[in-house]
C-alpha cells in the first residue's frame, strides 16, 4: 500500500500538465497512475497547441510531459485504477495489479474513450488528415475534399459544423443508423453529399495521409481530409462518482467552475468535465485544479499542527 499527498489519475495532458504544477511547489509527494491509454495516445498530430506551428503528436506531448514532471519529483505508477474509497481522511483507490493506493487529495483525468470502430487504416490516419473535434481542428479542413465517416444522427450534426467549412463534404453513414426527415432536409439544403455503406478500408499514402474511402460494394471516394463522428463516447466518470461527484446526464462529472473541485478532497481536469473537449483546455484545467490542491494540502498541514 503506498500513501502520498496527491494521486493524478491518468496521464494524459491534464494529468501530466497538473503533476508539473504541482511538482513544481516542491512540497507534496504526488503520484501519477496512468493505465497508457486515452485520447492522447491516439492523436497523430495536434495542430492547435502554442509553439508547435506544424504539429506535435500525442505521444510526444505524454514523453515530455512525464519527464518535466519526473525533474519535479512527480513519481509515475503503470496501473488501472478501477475501484475508489474512503478510509478516515484519506482516499483509497484500487488498481487491477492487485496495488492499493492511500492519498488525502486526488485529481481525477480519466477523460473518455471516443468510439471509433475497427475499420482498416483508420487509425494511422487520427490526428494527421482524420478528425473528432471542429474546435480543435475545423481549420484543417477549410475548402479541402472532405469524409465524414458517422453514426446516424451523431454523424448529420457534425455534418452540419462542417459544411461551414468546405463545400465538398460527403458524410458516409457507415452504421446505416436513422436520421430524422428534418436532419435529412438540412443536410440537403446545406449541401452535404450523403451515402448510406460500410465503409470496407481507409485508404492512405504514407504519414496518414488519407486519399479516400473504400466502400463494401466497391467504390472508391476520393477524399483529401476525414473527420469521424461516430456517438457514443465513453466517459470514464465511475471513480468520480464513488467518490460522492455529480454526475450529469451525459455521464460528465460536474465540479466548481473555479476550483474544479467535484467532491470532498477531489478534483477533476480535462475531457472528463462538462465543457469542450480540447488538449488545449485541458492543460489549462490541470494546472488550475493543481493550483487548488496545492491549497488544500497547505491548509491540512496548518489544520495538523
Amino acid at each position: 500500500m503506498r500513501e502520498v499527498d496527491c494521486i493524478i489519475v491518468g496521464g494524459g495532458l491534464a494529468g501530466l500538465q497538473a503533476a508539473i504544477q504541482l511538482g513544481r511547489y516542491s512540497a507534496h509527494q504526488v503520484l501519477v497512475i496512468d493505465a497508457g491509454e486515452g485520447r492522447s495516445t491516439l492523436c497523430r498530430t495536434y495542430h492547435n497547441i502554442l509553439g508547435f506551428p506544424d504539429g506535435v503528436s500525442g505521444e510526444e506531448l505524454r514523453e515530455r510531459g512525464r519527464m518535466q514532471a519526473e525533474r519535479t519529483g512527480v513519481s509515475f505508477e503503470k496501473d488501472r485504477i478501477v475501484k475508489a474509497g474512503r478510509h478516515g481522511e484519506k482516499i483509497q483507490l484500487f488498481g487491477t495489479s492487485g496495488s492499493e493506493y492511500r492519498s488525502k487529495t486526488v485529481l481525477l483525468a480519466t477523460g473518455l474513450t471516443d468510439r471509433v470502430p475497427d475499420i482498416p487504416g483508420l487509425t494511422p490516419t487520427l490526428g494527421r488528415t482524420v478528425y473528432v473535434c471542429p474546435d480543435c481542428d475545423g481549420y484543417e479542413i477549410q475548402d479541402q475534399r472532405t469524409v465524414l465517416l458517422g453514426s446516424g444522427e451523431a454523424g448529420a450534426n457534425m455534418a452540419m459544423i462542417l459544411i461551414q467549412r468546405t463545400n465538398d463534404l460527403l458524410y458516409i453513414n457507415h452504421e446505416q443508423a436513422p436520421i430524422s426527415a428534418e436532419l435529412h432536409r438540412s443536410m440537403k439544403e446545406a449541401g452535404v453529399r450523403y451515402l448510406e455503406a460500410a465503409v470496407q478500408e481507409v485508404q492512405q499514402i504514407e504519414d496518414g495521409h488519407i486519399t479516400g474511402v473504400l466502400t463494401e460494394d466497391g467504390q472508391i471516394f476520393e477524399s483529401e481530409r476525414g473527420f469521424i463522428a461516430f456517438g457514443g463516447n465513453r466517459v470514464h466518470y465511475e471513480l468520480a462518482e464513488q467518490l460522492g461527484a455529480v454526475i450529469a446526464d451525459n455521464k460528465h462529472v460536474k465540479a466548481d467552475p473555479r476550483s474544479l473541485q467535484a467532491a470532498n478532497n477531489v478534483w477533476i481536469a480535462g475531457d472528463l468535465g462538462l465543457h469542450a473537449e480540447q488538449a488545449t483546455v485541458a492543460m489549462g484545467e490541470g494546472s488550475i485544479a493543481a493550483i487548488w490542491i496545492h491549497k488544500a494540502l497547505q491548509q491540512m498541514t496548518k489544520d495538523s499542527r
